[in-house]
């Protein structure tokens, strides 16, 4: 069978073949939008575990529903056939479900490979795999090496500042209230996707309303991995944050702006917190006064991030252990608020 234009059917009439030869068959799956050297090292790496390796390649739509409207910037027919063309591997096809339950279904790999530093509980296909006896094993990314850098890169070197006739007008300048939403202003719930799960947490209406009265601007800034692990979509992120926005204004409480990251841990990016790139464009963008502004987390992240940015970190929290000390400790939002302004 030649490598270029399989379907996903067409691998798997030849699984069997490979199964009666005692051939070892490795799976894995991938954006691929701008092949770089990290993808070639994990494909090589992958090749290792196997004799035959077997690529699917998201869709154009999947990936929107992902990264956004502005990736992939490759088609999908444009990034399978580049990925065909490796020497290390054998079949590659598009598939267009948000997560590979039916490509492992479907091809019952005796290996199930995945890029990133994930736990087994993140990785929602591996009880299919150890179902029939296969095998999970992750394949850490090389630091640094992603298609969204390449394209920050990009942008930051070779796209012309555009000038503009009648620049926005920035607001007065205050300070910010930066606030992580989940554990911190809603009850914690593994990766929240279900607007009927979210509940907002004691003392946080109060403490936001005496937050407005003294002037500040109320900012959430979010990591929200499970977008980038594919567990839920933006779409989904968005309808829990309406139903947050809805029983906030029921309260007379109006967030002046949400800024998140859907990208996961090991993938390293300066806008997941603690790096600062979302708070630095908050304070651009609703001219904030840095170091009169703070952060209210109940992470360890938010601690760093706060530090990072140069303003006050409050955690939300009766127990922590981390390393990083916060500038406040409370128990509810509310009492971190008055902790802070009575200072």
């Amino acid at each position: 069978m030649r490598k270029k234009d399989v379907q996903r059917a067409q691998i798997k009439e030849k699984r069997e073949e490979y199964r009666n030869q005692g051939l070892r068959v490795g799976f894995t799956s991938g954006v691929f939008d701008l092949l770089h050297r990290g993808h070639i090292d994990y494909l090589q790496a992958a090749k290792r575990e196997c004799d035959i390796l077997i690529v699917a390649v998201n869709s154009d739509d999947s990936v929107r529903a992902l990264k956004g409207d502005s990736r992939p910037i490759q088609s999908e027919t444009d990034r399978c056939a580049i990925i065909q063309a490796l020497e290390v591997v054998d079949h590659a096809f598009i598939f267009e479900e948000k997560n590979n339950n039916l490509n492992i279904t479907e091809l019952s790999p005796d290996i199930y490979l995945k890029a990133g530093d994930y736990g087994r509980a993140q990785l929602t296909s591996a009880p299919l795999v150890e179902e029939y006896g296969g095998q999970v094993k992750c394949v850490p990314f090389v630091s640094g090496r992603s298609s969204s850098s390449i394209i920050e890169k990009i942008i930051h070197n070779y796209l012309p500042q555009l000038a503009s006739s009648e620049p926005d007008m920035l607001p007065d300048a205050a300070p910010a209230a930066f606030l992580d939403r989940d554990g911190t202003l809603c009850k914690h719930v593994q990766y929240l996707s279900d607007p009927e799960q979210f509940e907002l947490l004691p003392g946080v209406i109060p403490g936001l309303l005496r937050l407005k009265e003294a002037g500040f601007r109320l900012v959430i800034i979010t990591n929200q991995p499970g977008i980038g692990f594919g567990y839920f979509t933006k779409e989904d992120f968005y309808r829990v944050n309406l139903e947050m926005l809805r029983q906030l204004s029921d309260a007379g409480i109006l967030i002046d702006k949400i800024y998140f990251s859907p990208y996961t841990k090991a993938e390293q990016r300066p806008c997941r917190k603690p790096g600062t790139l979302l708070g630095e464009r908050a304070i651009a963008e609703l001219n904030i006064v840095r170091e009169s502004s703070i952060m209210f987390g109940d992470s360890e992240a938010d601690i760093q991030f706060a530090k990072n940015l140069g303003c006050t970190s409050c955690l939300i929290s009766e127990e922590y252990s981390g390393e990083q000390l916060p500038d406040i400790q409370a128990k509810t939002l509310e009492d971190g608020v008055n902790l802070f302004l009575q200072k």
